[in-house]
């Protein structure tokens, strides 16, 4: 919709969706009073000296809150900068002082790791734009923070408001979302209300949203992924409902008793939770027409098989193309959604090409993944040179991400690009190796990574969780490989986990590489074992 912005759009929706609105589990807004108090908090902001290009952290649990506040921001040309609820003191540190916060809305949960990352808040020397500090909910506020209480007591006039929300323009900036972390120290993705309010459009389109949909998500709302459902929800004028802090059971019980009709839990970690829950057959699902995932075609087609009556699509993108970019359709045949991520969605260009010459690749044939278009990030904030670096003058992004495309230019994502393994001389993909180790009965989540070798350079390791109920050895793993791929490709240490050290909602696989390192420096070994295949491999 041209000239619209996000709270343009969430206005309109307050006249003509009044019925519909955010759902999380500590509370719940229509459309209109949404709007209500987004409106209020946005007079609060004002007050307080928050103005267009301002930066405003959200450090909360997942809640009503972190919906309302970036709507609230939206309306004055703020930006939102939602902080991941995993950040530990020193990358809270980081966070706060990379992006320039004015202020930071926060609870009482946070405290001892806000004081221990910011000692003496506010106006530390290592944040010197930090002013206010507020404590949204009922703990105890320590000296110089503010409360909400006192925060919202005397707010500006609402014509101020609605002044600067008339002066906003679709391309001014409204979001920074920072990215995962996976392999590097996270970096700003700011975004404009045109990327945010065209991937909305874009998606309902695609997925044939109507009013009456409840489009459900777990992504939490510092990740690309819960905001694209909000957009989505708002551009339909249908509901968002989310989960909040994820727990499977409570997921479960939140398709069911909202009766949902699209989910998107996007990643294994958090889909496959639900499906293998023990409640999970007793619970009324039929609601749920649609349910958008991520992963290998081995596992695709499994939870797909777990949910029959059910339409699984894929999608592809990142938090520099605000999550979604391409997008499988409905229509596609089962075999299609599960070994492909679509084609790009209507505001969205995406090229496949050779990463060292940059020209395109034919159908079929590896390349990097390159993409522009309405929701690609304005800029990496502070940082123009890697800006320029990743985006040419004709504005295409270079993702990282290895892909291949079909004669019909769906594309499926192979692997990061740093993700390929060097073995012996030989390039072998994790995702590859991933996705057959995924194939055993026992194997639930499988993350590989390069260990050190003396001899090889590096070697696979595999972490695998394993599904719930289920027994098995690192060496019956190991054995499960040799055999049926090439030598080189079987993961020399396969270590089974409980947990994964994630960012967010991704599997933070440095860590992964750390942790092996480490342990086989600590045990003396340099040189992973031999193994004999018993065929050729």
């Amino acid at each position: 919709m041209p000239g619209t912005t996000v709270p343009d759009l969430l206005d309109r929706r307050a006249l003509d969706a009044p019925d519909q609105g955010i759902v999380f589990p500590d509370g719940r807004a229509t459309w209109p009073e949404a709007a209500r108090s987004s409106l209020r908090l946005a007079r609060a902001l004002w007050a307080h000296g928050i103005r267009p290009g301002s930066c405003v952290g959200v450090l909360v649990p997942g809640g009503l809150d972190s919906a309302l506040l970036w709507l609230a921001c939206s309306r004055i040309g703020a930006i939102t900068v939602p902080l991941n609820v995993r950040l530990r003191p020193r990358e809270l540190a980081y966070a706060v002082e990379n992006a320039d916060l004015a202020v930071l809305f926060t609870t009482g949960a946070f405290v001892p790791a806000l004081t221990q990352a910011l000692p003496g808040l506010p106006g530390v020397a290592s944040a010197p734009v930090l002013h206010t500090v507020v404590l949204l909910d009922d703990a105890p506020a320590p000296p110089g923070w503010t409360g909400r209480a006192a925060f919202e007591a005397d707010p500006a006039d609402e014509a101020e408001v609605r002044a600067a929300q008339a002066a906003l323009t679709p391309d001014d900036p409204v979001v920074m979302l920072y990215t995962s972390g996976t392999t590097s120290r996270p970096r700003g993705c700011v975004h404009s209300h045109r990327s945010l309010v065209e991937e909305g459009e874009a998606v309902t389109e695609r997925l044939g949203l109507t009013p009456d949909d409840r489009f459900w998500t777990p992504l939490p709302m510092f990740h690309c992924g819960g905001y694209d459902v909000a957009m989505a929800a708002m551009a339909a004028g249908c509901g968002m409902v989310h989960v909040g802090t994820f727990e499977p059971g409570l997921a479960l019980r939140q398709l069911a008793g909202e009766r949902c009709t699209v989910g998107f839990p996007a990643f294994e970690t958090i889909w496959l939770p639900v499906l293998e829950h023990a409640d999970f057959a007793a619970t009324d699902l039929s609601a749920l027409r649609l349910v958008l995932n991520v992963g290998s075609a081995e596992r695709m087609r499994s939870m797909q098989a777990r949910l029959p009556h059910v339409t699984q699509l894929s999608c592809m993108g990142m938090t520099e193309s605000f999550g979604f970019c391409c997008m499988g359709s409905p229509d596609d045949p089962a075999e299609v959604r599960a070994t492909t991520s679509g084609v790009p969605l209507r505001h969205m260009e995406a090229r496949v090409v050779d990463p060292e010459t940059g020209l395109d690749v034919p159908p079929g044939t590896p390349g990097e993944f390159r993409f522009r278009g309405g929701s690609r990030m304005s800029y990496y904030h502070r940082d123009p040179e890697l800006t320029g670096l990743r985006t040419d003058a004709d504005g295409w992004f270079a993702s990282g991400d290895q892909v291949v495309a079909d004669d019909a230019g769906r594309l499926r994502f192979l692997t990061r690009l740093g993700d390929i393994l060097k073995v012996g001389g030989e390039n072998v993909a994790a995702a590859e190796i991933e996705g057959f180790l995924s194939e055993h009965p026992a194997a639930g989540i499988v993350q590989v990574v390069g260990a050190p070798d003396a001899r090889y350079g590096e070697v696979p390791a595999a972490f695998v969780q394993l599904r719930p109920g289920a027994g098995a050895t690192e060496e019956e793993l190991i054995a499960f490989c040799l055999g049926a791929v090439a030598t080189f490709k079987v993961p020399r240490y396969v270590r089974i986990v409980t947990e994964w050290p994630m960012s967010g909602t991704k599997v933070q696989k440095f860590r992964l590489r750390a942790m092996i390192t480490e342990e086989l420096a600590a045990r003396g070994i340099t040189e992973a074992p031999r193994l004999v295949a018993s065929a050729p491999g």
